[in-house]
């Protein structure tokens, strides 16, 4: 994307800006509550802990083994950046346990806040065991589905991390977890600022604040007039407890920030039952329409944010017909962060992850958790018939789930010519 582009960003996204002092709308979506009232942890969208779902495997065509893998991975659930909020939390609780105007709920809540300050233990972005096992687990499954490319093949996997620590005990428990299965495996490991390029990439700052300032005008902000409530589940003496919170509405945010980490430590029960749907469900759609604007499709800004994916896509690409010609590498992994595995998506033109959508639609057709929990990633598998290089396809899969590509035609099920992808992606360029 030009820098001229960007810099002019402001004056073409001011139209598509609702006037300033419009009220934010209330919009809502019946599978998306039903989701979050199933586990309202879901409303942490970005720090909600992996899910795994039952797969199915469409079985490839005739004569099409799978060959190849690659591979984007998120690192997996973490600590956050939370802890003069967490202790806020237990502080005020904490003199109200001494007042003696806890209700149980507000007791319960002062318990769940102390593990998760203390699971936090003064380091922010820190890798939790959770973390650790989610890795394992998807590499494991990994190794079960698509055994072959590993046993057949060169035997040889290349692994390139973000120099972010959790990335980097990510790919420690992932490449460990590939091992163990085949002890054979000739693992390298990578990382460095160079990587940086394609591994980590980010909105710009132009589209930053036009992307808050369209969300500002349209989504109320998150725990608003649940305080009142709220002070009510937690105190016997509602007037005391504000007298020791301040702000009402604004401690339910703060609530709201120590709930969303919980169960990247396996806390549980959560914080989260003690809050109503209204506030979950704003809290979920303010943390899904952030990331949807910022670094996804959207009708809005998306052209934009998906252009910064070209370093990342080239280099799956390259590296993918690198392996295909010589057969020297049977895998390639990469563990890096949510919002370029978003953009990834959104470049790519996933189904369901990666489409282009209006704000407002967004809001209820876009169910964020289900595609950028902790560990999200995106598998390329490859096959070949016999070892014609011009009989190869492609299968995308989306946290371990078969999905398809709706701007291409695919050859058979979820299966796509690797000639026919890399021509629509050189495409996208353009």
């Amino acid at each position: 994307m030009s820098r001229a582009l960007l810099l002019f960003l402001p004056l073409w996204i001011l139209p598509c800006a609702i006037a300033r002092g419009q009220e934010a709308s209330p919009i809502r979506s019946s599978k998306i509550e039903a989701a979050l009232r199933e586990d309202p942890t879901r409303a942490c969208v970005n720090t909600h802990s992996y899910e795994f779902l039952p797969l199915y495997d469409t079985p490839a065509p005739k004569g099409y083994k799978p060959v190849y893998i690659s591979h984007y991975g998120r690192h997996g659930s973490r600590s956050d950046w939370g802890r003069p909020a967490y202790k806020t939390v237990i502080d005020a609780l904490s003199k109200g346990k001494e007042a003696h105007i806890l209700t149980p709920s507000g007791d319960s809540l002062l318990q769940e806040a102390t593990l998760v300050y203390e699971g936090h233990d003064g380091m922010d972005g820190r890798l939790t065991q959770r973390g650790v096992n989610e890795h394992m687990l998807i590499a494991q499954r990994m190794y079960t589905r698509y055994r072959r490319v590993f046993t057949k093949g060169s035997g040889k996997v290349r692994s390139v991390s973000s120099t972010v620590p959790r990335c980097l005990v990510s790919m420690t428990a992932f490449t460990d977890a590939l091992t163990k299965m085949e002890p054979n495996l000739d693992i390298t490991w990578d990382t460095g600022e160079n990587f940086m390029a394609y591994i980590n990439n980010g909105c710009p700052d132009s589209l930053s604040k036009a992307a808050d300032a369209l969300i500002r005008s349209k989504i109320p902000a998150p725990g608003k007039g649940e305080g009142e409530r709220f002070l009510g589940k937690v105190f016997t003496d509602p007037v005391k407890g504000e007298e020791l919170v301040g702000n009402k509405d604004a401690f339910v945010g703060l609530v709201l920030h120590t709930a969303r980490n919980s169960n990247a430590f396996d806390i549980n029960p959560t914080p989260f039952r003690f809050l109503s749907l209204d506030a979950i469900y704003s809290y979920y759609e303010n943390n899904a329409m952030n990331l949807y604007l910022h670094q996804c499709n959207s009708a809005e800004f998306g052209k934009v944010r998906t252009a910064l994916c070209r370093p990342l896509v080239e280099d799956i690409v390259n590296k993918a017909n690198d392996a295909l010609g010589n057969g020297r590498v049977c895998a390639d992994l990469r563990f890096g962060h949510d919002y370029p595995i978003l953009s990834l998506f959104a470049f790519i033109g996933l189904q369901g992850a990666g489409d282009c959508l209006t704000l407002d639609e967004a809001r209820t057709e876009w169910f964020a958790t289900e595609y950028v929990p902790f560990a999200s990633n995106l598998q390329m598998i490859f096959y070949r018939k016999g070892n014609d290089p011009s009989k190869v396809l492609v299968k995308f899969l989306v946290n371990e789930k078969e999905t398809l590509v709706p701007a291409l035609k695919a050859v058979s099920g979820p299966y796509y010519d690797w000639n026919e992808v890399v021509a629509y992606l050189d495409g996208r360029f353009r």
